[in-house]
């Protein structure tokens, strides 16, 4: 079990989140903010690395990542039709969530249930969780991932059918209101290690873990951000703030995607910072 300090969820932040979630009308705003386009256009985001290992991959893995997807009333449902197109368009060989399924309420998640279900890797879909999560009820909402076809990996991995079965997706509980634990995550893993995490403070939990591509979401990039990217509210958590978004090469260990995530927080708005669909081409 890491020593790390978490930070436990509060009352007050629930009964904050309980008083946004009325003043945004069951929905109405988002939807109007919507229509209005100020949830972002949705973008698709490509990267590609390669892998250098002993045993290499016996052909380019194309791995979609998307996170905080904030079902809710911050949300507009309209967004996620979009997300659902896109997955069957491009129909990337294994699909991560990054966590934070829902907003203010687990119900919520049950809203995902058509995106989740139109398109099925080949090689599956891998799901962690994120602090909202675990405020609104962790458990039925990692029932509800299960029954979409979703591996919910909470400080654990597996590895992915032939014939890339010497990748594993390495999956750690939330960095700050969950109970990370490092060395459990990476028990056992294959050669080439996916490390799947909410937010990019899961680094500090790693200790001696290596990994060769890690995920992560939580920032939204800022939800609201400058022209320049720079946001106006800095995320929570250290290396949340220094890995705001995009890639990073991350000092004695491999490469961090850090996505914009994709729904919205508190407030159904986005500006300069438009919800994300990451395709990651590994060689």
């Amino acid at each position: 079990m890491s020593d790390f300090p978490q930070k436990r969820h509060r009352p007050i932040r629930n009964i904050v989140e309980r008083i946004f979630s009325v003043m945004l009308l069951g929905g109405k705003v988002a939807a109007w903010s919507y229509r209005c386009g100020l949830h972002g256009k949705l973008t698709v985001v490509r990267y590609e690395m390669n892998v250098n290992r002993e045993k290499p991959l016996p052909a380019p893995l194309r791995v979609g990542f998307v996170s905080d997807l904030h079902a809710g009333p911050t949300t507009h449902a309209g967004l996620f039709d979009l997300l659902r197109d896109q997955l069957l368009l491009l129909r990337p060989d294994v699909l991560l969530l990054g966590g934070d399924y829902v907003s203010f309420d687990a119900r919520y998640v049950d809203r995902l249930r058509d995106v989740l279900t139109a398109y099925t890797p080949a090689l599956g879909t891998y799901a962690v969780i994120g602090n909202h999560d675990i405020r609104n009820g962790r458990e039925s909402i990692e029932t509800a991932l299960r029954n979409m076809g979703a591996q919910v990996l909470v400080n654990r991995n597996m590895a992915l059918p032939a014939p890339f079965d010497m990748v594993s997706v390495c999956g750690i509980d939330d960095p700050w209101t969950g109970n990370a634990d490092a060395a459990r995550t990476f028990s056992e893993s294959r050669q080439v290690k996916l490390f799947l995490t909410h937010s990019p403070d899961g680094l500090m939990h790693l200790d001696k873990e290596v990994f060769d591509v890690a995920f992560a979401g939580h920032t939204h990039g800022g939800q609201v951000a400058r022209r320049n990217g720079a946001p106006v509210l800095q995320p929570t958590g250290p290396l949340s703030r220094q890995y705001c978004y995009g890639e990073f090469a991350v000092p004695g260990n491999g490469t961090m995607i850090v996505s914009r995530g994709f729904g919205c927080t508190l407030i159904p708005l986005r500006i300069n910072a438009d919800p994300e669909l990451a395709i990651c081409t590994l060689r």
